[in-house]
């Protein structure tokens, strides 16, 4: 059983693109959760719906809320009552015993509070790493800043006793600017974790046949070996 937690340096960094295309390459018997999904009353696609239109692997919503707030923000304003943390982490486990492969989005960055008792996805990606091997990625930006929040999002992983698996560079643009072509050799080189993949920038609009033949070679080798 594999557990996989995808998390985020901020919001909109192109965290369920790469969720989706890390379960199209995962395996035939892969399971994807959004445990916290916020903003439902604005009638968008939702990150599952996504993640399933692009790869075809089924994704659960387990906690929708009306407000495009932080999950915790948002039960708080409506006085809703969410699962805690620890209610999320055995239910991850339940599926990992179910399924070869279960992949974890996050709601925003790595900190943001997923529950009303303070509990964060770094505390879900902690608590299930002390009963499973679990492979975090970290969604980045390409542009400017991009290495500071790498950085700070990385140390917090390590801070907790978890070794991030790989940096995914959320949207790569047709023409990156110097920024950008420098950050994409400075990340590895200022956290110490490889580029496991960079995803072409409208990548999310592409059809699932397009984007599943695609996707491989988005994929570092290494991330493949």
């Amino acid at each position: 059983m594999r557990v996989v937690v995808v998390t985020g340096t901020d919001t909109g960094v192109g965290k369920t693109i790469a969720t989706a295309a890390l379960a199209a390459r995962a395996g035939a018997d892969t399971v994807v959760v959004k445990p916290a999904q916020t903003g439902v009353a604005g009638g968008e696609e939702s990150d599952a719906s996504v993640v399933e239109r692009l790869s075809g692997v089924p994704a659960q919503e387990w906690t929708t809320l009306d407000d495009p707030l932080a999950p915790d923000t948002a039960a708080r304003l409506r006085s809703v009552t969410v699962p805690t943390v620890a209610a999320y982490a055995d239910r991850v486990r339940t599926l990992a015993t179910e399924h070869d492969t279960v992949l974890v989005e996050g709601a925003g960055g790595l900190l943001v509070r997923l529950d009303t008792e303070g509990g964060t996805l770094l505390d879900l990606a902690a608590s299930l790493a002390e009963t499973h091997p679990v492979e975090v990625y970290v969604v980045c930006r390409a542009g400017l800043g991009t290495l500071n929040h790498t950085e700070l999002t990385v140390a917090a992983l390590r801070a907790r006793g978890v070794e991030p698996a790989g940096l995914v560079i959320g949207s790569w643009p047709e023409r990156p600017d110097q920024a950008e072509g420098l950050n994409r050799d400075e990340l590895p080189r200022v956290t110490g974790v490889p580029v496991a993949a960079v995803l072409p920038e409208r990548a999310g609009a592409l059809r699932r046949e397009e984007f599943l033949a695609a996707a491989p070679a988005w994929f570092s080798r290494k991330a493949d070996a």
